[in-house]
């Protein structure tokens, strides 16, 4: 697939696109902003890995609306197999396509002030409380020339919203099943905690057709001071889909965010979790796994900015390369000038399973402030033949011996997720894709 330099939407589209989802005045101003800054930025340069020749657009954004459904039963098996049991009670969100077809949070909930909603919903009825977030302190629409193409066309996401004191016990769930071809995905998701507050929240992306589509993902969390995020996601893309996502997060005083991320699609994949830790006492915790297989390329950049005080982030990775597959594992941990007693440790593990894979691990570290603590290990390298040869020589074939490999590379990783539902989709996923 080769990209296409040239902009295949024009304002009048945009308008028209905004006016049909019934818009407040500033989204469809920033959206026309994105519009313009399409002409003048470029291509981000992830480190390592060259996307000039990705395909990253697709003219088609504005989709036909699927039928929304009423009860969960109604929803096609492919979907009802990534729900959540405990999502199931209640605080359920199913995106097909651009429509959100099922959602539903509980009355409790409700009750307490917390909103979780489509984003079309959420910029028609609770303007004043996303326009704050909505590429706010955490992504900025003249980064890059995605992420200005992302806000000029952004068609579906989530927005989620918990008042000070509240604490979400059960987790919110939101699937988001890519059906169409041809097609270009933009899904935006804005997680907002507030004071003292906490909430799970767990995302599985899916696709339900082999044909070309491009998805660009951008997700915002903010925790303020005191509160608690975990945000999980399992990404499942098929081969033909060029993605881009960007997940990031914003923490205040004694705030946390914890980060679970089973990177599991089959296609091409950039992707970027930067975690900014601007209050004294915040924290952040990243694991991401990931299995590439094929001849797709991936990038995998995780970041971590220490600004506040005894700050404390963790980035853990581990990634198995099959056949002919490449990935590059980047993990930086940026501890600035004045985060006195802060503390960054990093890990990235790469398992290669054949002679044609490649896969290498960068850790960097950056450190502006004498009174910290600091470390990182990495590891690259091809599967042990003695431990092959000790499955094999116990009646194991090749193919279940690998397997086995596998999950036992990915397993210190998965067994640490703070999240059970995404510990088992993720599991599933991994059986996917070392069959």
């Amino acid at each position: 697939m080769s990209v296409e330099t040239k902009i295949l939407i024009g304002k009048d589209q945009v308008q028209a696109f905004s006016k049909k989802r019934k818009e407040p005045q500033w989204l469809e101003e920033l959206r026309l902003k994105g519009l313009e800054l399409s002409e003048k930025t470029a291509l981000p340069k992830p480190e390592k890995t060259n996307i000039k020749n990705w395909s990253f657009q697709k003219a088609t954004f504005d989709l036909a609306e699927k039928e929304v459904v009423s009860t969960v039963n109604e929803l096609p098996v492919t979907i009802k197999e990534l729900i959540d049991e405990e999502a199931k009670e209640q605080n359920l969100l199913v995106q097909q396509d651009t429509t959100a077809v099922f959602k539903k949070v509980s009355d409790e909930l409700a009750n307490k002030g917390v909103i979780f909603t489509d984003l079309q919903t959420a910029a028609q009825e609770h303007a004043d409380k996303l326009k704050p977030y909505f590429f706010g302190e955490a992504v900025k629409a003249e980064e890059n020339l995605l992420l200005a193409q992302h806000v000029s066309t952004v068609n579906g996401g989530v927005f989620i919203y918990v008042p000070r004191n509240v604490h979400v016990e059960v987790p919110l769930q939101a699937i988001f099943s890519f059906e169409t071809a041809e097609a270009s995905y933009n899904n935006h998701v804005v997680v907002v905690a507030e004071e003292n507050s906490t909430v799970t929240y767990v995302e599985n992306y899916a696709t339900q057709t082999n044909r070309e589509m491009v998805a660009n993902i951008v997700a915002e969390v903010y925790a303020k001071q005191g509160a608690k995020v975990a945000f999980g996601a399992v990404d499942h893309l098929s081969s033909n889909v060029t993605t881009y996502v960007v997940r990031r997060g914003h923490v205040e005083k004694d705030a946390r965010i914890d980060w679970a991320l089973g990177q599991m699609n089959d296609g091409d994949t950039i992707s970027e979790n930067t975690t900014h830790l601007v209050g004294d006492g915040s924290w952040t915790d990243t694991k991401t796994v990931s299995i590439g297989r094929g001849d797709q390329k991936q990038n995998f950049t995780t970041q971590i900015f220490h600004h506040g005080k005894h700050s404390e982030g963790h980035i853990l990775k581990h990634g198995v390369m099959r056949e002919a597959a490449t990935s590059i594992f980047n993990g930086i941990t940026k501890i600035e000038h004045g985060a006195t007693k802060s503390n960054g440790v990093q890990t990235e593990r790469v398992l290669m399973l054949s002679e044609k894979a490649r896969g290498d691990a960068n850790p960097i570290l950056l450190i502006d402030e004498d009174d910290v603590t600091a470390g990182h290990a990495a590891s690259v390298g091809q599967v042990d033949p003695l431990q092959m040869f000790y499955l094999m020589s116990r009646g194991i074939s090749r193919q279940e011996a690998e397997r086995l490999v596998i999950h036992g590379f990915l397993a210190p990783v998965v067994e640490q997720l703070p999240i059970e539902s995404v510990k088992l989709r993720l599991r599933e996923a991994i059986e996917g894709k070392v069959k």
